[in-house]
């Protein structure tokens, strides 16, 4: 039905989109651990995924997206301690600022957002299914165990050897038959918070969150998984194992976006507090981060450096006041358009460089367009740059993106300052230089940059003035 192909992790191939159902999609993305603010490495995941949920649904498919919260596991715990509050509240706290970045870099809400600690019901009964067809064991101390010498298939995405594994390092391993069994639940300890199992209170293990949640808001199969590429081993794992030892088919592709680097690294968590991304919004607007962390391939690593990320937004703002221009020039809204290069390049397992390449011709010509007056080329290059902009989600006339806050306060902003460009203007007609300069500098010291050109004066919002 699609032509749209996608890099499948399990088989290493990139392969054709073939939908379970037709004309839907249905994705389950892990999300947040929310025991701390999020950093760009947490977002960039949000990023890439919001690209591939924006273009299935520009193709045609009506998209279910799931990306659950984890809000309850050992950091989360120790990380209570630390805030000296309950877990719950810790949990619900870094939850909102998650949700503020995401909504920040216009990263679309998930379908349906669930909770691990809503679903234990939906755990217990897999927990059980598992028990009773032979997968699993409950030693007695309240912990429940995936047996996995006992799975058919194992290690199918990591393609790592079972002997080869050091311990699952979740429990105690005299409780385990092997210590490569990994937890299921863990039985409850002092002070811990805990809920009633048939074998004991306790809480969740940290995998079998995801295999009960994407089972009860997706089914047994469903088409994409997806994750950042530290989740393949052992969390992706052994969702596979939990659930196809439950007789589910799970997920038929998994994606799996690279991380954020710094000098060659992981970005570690040193560097956490410089890179959160309320803070890196104090130098960039949403739309200009969401930029720069959408613009490697999702596969690839994205080397981190204030330089770099300034470079990119840079790059954005000639984009922006282009389409700024032309909207100037035409005097109506450009209607966004994708050309056949830029869908072949989306529908190519998502080769967002070869997208911004063909912007930055797109680009080229329209301002080529705008110096010899070319309407009509004008229109053309402005319309499939907004078109390529939309699936990015960097679209500078999205309302997630409006600076003014209200179309009230826009349209007061937009007056005082043709108010203000007018006043300039007489000052230059009567040769008062001085005044002319004088109302440009004071606008610039507002944060309105002024740009002269043949059609007249333009103006942008700087975006260090923003915040």
């Amino acid at each position: 039905m699609s032509s749209l192909q996608l890099y499948n992790t399990r088989s290493r191939t990139t392969e054709p989109f073939k939908p379970l159902k037709a004309g839907k999609a249905s994705i389950y993305l892990c999300g947040a651990t929310v025991q701390s603010f999020p950093h760009i490495g947490h977002i960039r995941s949000g990023v890439n995924f919001d690209i591939l949920r924006r273009w299935l649904t520009h193709s045609g498919f009506d998209t279910t997206f799931i990306r659950n919260v984890t809000d309850i596991d050992d950091k989360i715990l120790q990380k209570s301690e630390i805030e000296k509050m309950p877990w719950w509240a810790l949990a619900m706290k870094y939850e909102r600022e998650f949700a503020a970045s995401y909504a920040a870099l216009n990263v679309l809400p998930p379908t349906y957002e669930p909770r691990a600690t809503g679903h234990i019901t939906q755990m217990i009964e897999l927990m059980t299914l598992l028990i009773e067809r032979g997968a699993a064991y409950a030693p007695g101390n309240g912990d429940v165990y995936l047996e996995v010498r006992k799975l058919t298939s194992y290690l199918t995405l990591s393609r790592q050897k079972l002997d080869d594994l050091l311990p699952a390092d979740d429990a105690e391993e005299k409780f385990k038959k092997d210590p490569r069994d990994f937890a299921l639940w863990k039985g409850a300890k002092p002070g811990e918070p805990s809920w009633p199992t048939p074998w004991g209170p306790g809480r969740p293990g940290w995998h079998l969150e995801c295999s009960a949640m994407a089972h009860a808001y997706l089914g047994e199969d469903f088409d994409i998984h997806g994750g950042g590429l530290d989740l393949i081993f052992p969390h992706h794992e052994n969702e596979i194992a939990q659930s196809e030892a439950a007789g589910y088919g799970f997920a038929k592709i998994w994606m799996h976006n690279a991380w954020v680097t710094t000098s060659g690294e992981k970005m570690s968590k040193s560097l956490g507090n410089t890179l959160q991304v309320k803070e890196l919004l104090k130098s960039v607007r949403g739309i200009e981060l969401r930029w720069y962390l959408g613009s490697a391939h999702y596969r690839s690593m994205l080397e981190f450096s204030p330089e770099a990320l300034q470079e990119s937004a840079t790059a954005f703002r000639r984009i922006e006041a282009f389409l700024n221009n032309a909207q100037s020039i035409l005097g109506k809204e450009i209607e966004p358009s994708l050309s056949p290069a830029v869908v072949a390049a989306f529908n190519n397992d998502l080769a967002v460089p070869e997208v911004l390449a063909l912007i930055s011709e797109s680009l080229r010509a329209g301002n080529s367009a705008i110096t010899s007056q070319d309407q009509k080329s004008i229109k053309s290059a402005a319309s499939e740059i907004r078109g390529a902009l939309a699936i990015l989600g960097c679209d500078p006339f999205d309302s997630a993106f409006a600076q003014g806050g209200s179309e009230k306060n826009d349209k007061a902003l937009d007056g005082v300052i043709a108010l203000a460009l007018e006043q300039r203007k007489a000052a230059r007609d009567r040769k008062d230089f001085a005044a002319s300069d004088a109302i440009r500098d004071g606008l610039a010291a507002l944060g309105i940059l002024i740009e002269d050109t043949a059609q007249g004066p333009r103006w942008s919002i700087s975006p260090t003035e923003i915040g």
